[in-house]
């Protein structure tokens, strides 16, 4: 619909989640507030077993920021109070989604639409895709997680090339330096996602709910404390109904049929 701004479609256990904000999908307040309120409402609903996020058209799965919005905040304190502290608040709900995440992107990816795709666990582009962080060009850097997430994803010295020209690259290097998990034909990411997704809704839902915490763990603690946690995770997953599923379809040598 229309000015909705954020659309969700849930079929079979995957959400599909859209920004429509035609014609480049572009980051507003009112979009950061609805994003937040859709997230939340599909983190809470248990049909929901993997999440897609994606762009509406074909020109931009988000272009960054509205900067026409920008005037109003560039007095000291004005910006984190107005936008960057609930835009992080919600891009940070996106990564700490409790089931698998994966974004689709179509056409472009730039600035806060690319620190929203790196929120996802997984990232599908079309060949034809270009993805940059541009904010120096006006003067500032990223600011919705991108300093932390796209540098986890591709190093230092390459986050620092993209953070300190701006300059876009094509979906082959991105591929290329991990930034993103798989490139597809043009105009396919959306059904690859999709395909990918069932694929992981079929699978055990509480044991990619504790993989993604595990993983998570790499990045926030000491590597023994790391260590420690997924033992503690390890338990929950092997003294869980889905275990005992895979145990018994790998002995008796069939296919798996988890809980769904």
């Amino acid at each position: 619909m229309t000015g909705d701004l954020v659309l969700t479609d849930i079929r079979d256990g995957v959400a599909v989640l859209t920004l429509d904000n035609p014609p480049l999908n572009l980051v507003t307040l009112e979009l950061t507030r609805r994003l937040a309120t859709a997230l939340e409402a599909l983190a809470r609903d248990a049909a929901v077993r993997a999440l897609v996020v994606t762009g509406a058209g074909t020109r931009a799965f988000c272009a960054g920021s509205n900067i026409g919005e920008f005037p109003e905040m560039m007095a000291p304190g004005v910006v984190v109070e107005r936008k960057l502290a609930r835009e992080n608040a919600t891009w940070s709900a996106l990564a700490g989604f409790p089931r698998p995440t994966i974004a689709a992107i179509n056409g472009l990816a730039y600035g806060g639409g690319l620190e929203l795709a790196a929120c996802c666990d997984l990232i599908v582009a079309g060949a034809d895709v270009r993805v940059a962080l541009p904010e120096v060009k006006l003067g500032v850097f990223p600011g919705s997680g991108g300093t932390v997430r796209v540098t986890r994803r591709v190093g230092e010295g390459r986050a620092k090339e993209m953070m300190f020209l701006g300059e876009p690259i094509d979906a082959g290097t991105a591929h290329t330096w991990g930034l993103i998990n798989r490139v597809v034909p043009p105009g396919q990411a959306l059904a690859a996602a999709r395909a990918l997704a069932a694929t992981l809704a079929a699978g055990p839902a509480q044991a990619l709910t504790l993989c993604k915490a595990a993983v998570a763990l790499a990045w926030d603690v000491p590597e023994a404390e790391a260590v420690r946690r997924t033992l503690v995770l390890s338990d929950q997953a092997f003294s869980s109904a889905d275990c005992r599923e895979g145990v018994r379809a790998f002995l008796a040598k069939e296919p798996p049929r988890f809980a769904r």
